[in-house]
């Protein structure tokens, strides 16, 4: 078992709001872990510090085997860290293809702007986004936004891809498609750590999920673990019958 990340005792505060206290994972390449918590538990925190968009106070994080704590989120990148963000952030003035060359241009590979162009192309057909190619970006709805994004953190040829609730607001046969492209990437060997409130859908792709409370990892473990486990029932599902609702199939 290669691990490709782990974080070690991770402490983020913002004066004096401890936003995260010795979080501690480590995360096997080729697995989905699952991020939960309530609103304000440190989700996208956790995310941003990982990304190197804040650094922590206390511990450390490793990626690959090498300490990147103190990268930034370019450097991150071009190690093939990649993310998506809870509010979509197209390029509104360029073009699809143009936005997901971004990806290609400043991702692990650094391609040039033919060779991007055409994993443009590929990843946009992965996506279903082909047809909207030429399209500004900012003319897309919602969830082609979402695939947008996915597709631009694709380009990138990521190791690691970080995904902030991509199934928020969308309806039903939205969500279906957006879990099915999920797996289709976790089986190209691309790992993926996923937040995400939709609790059946996070229950139902994850390996093992992680549960953050006011900035506290109260559990790690197997969906099964996490919807049985008293502290996580208490904090966040409220109802030992949701928990086992949360493991039916559809």
């Amino acid at each position: 078992m290669t691990l490709l990340l782990q974080v070690q005792g991770v402490t983020k505060r913002f004066g004096g709001l401890q936003a995260l206290t010795q979080v501690t994972f480590d995360l096997p390449a080729g697995q989905i872990l699952g991020l939960i918590g309530p609103n304000g538990a440190g989700k996208t925190t956790l995310f941003n510090t990982i990304n190197g968009v804040y650094h922590p106070e206390e511990g450390r994080i490793l990626f690959q085997g090498k300490d990147i704590t103190q990268n930034k989120p370019y450097q991150l990148a071009q190690a093939g860290m990649a993310r998506t963000h809870q509010i979509v952030q197209p390029l509104n003035e360029l073009t699809v293809r143009e936005n997901v060359m971004v990806g290609a241009c400043f991702g692990r590979e650094k391609q040039n702007l033919l060779k991007a162009a055409s994993i443009a192309d590929e990843v946009l057909n992965f996506v279903g986004l082909s047809a909207k190619i030429d399209q500004l970006a900012g003319s897309l709805n919602v969830a082609q936004k979402k695939r947008l994004e996915m597709a631009r953190a694709l380009a990138a040829h990521p190791h690691l891809l970080l995904l902030d609730e991509v199934l928020a607001g969308l309806n039903l046969s939205e969500i279906d498609g957006m879990i099915q492209m999920v797996l289709d990437i976790r089986s190209q060997g691309i790992t993926i750590i996923m937040i995400e409130h939709l609790m059946k859908a996070v229950m139902n792709v994850s390996d093992r999920i992680l549960v953050l409370d006011y900035g506290m990892q109260i559990a790690e473990g197997t969906p099964q673990e996490i919807a049985n486990h008293p502290q996580v029932i208490e904090a966040y599902l409220g109802d030992p019958k949701l928990a086992a609702k949360l493991m039916e199939d559809d």
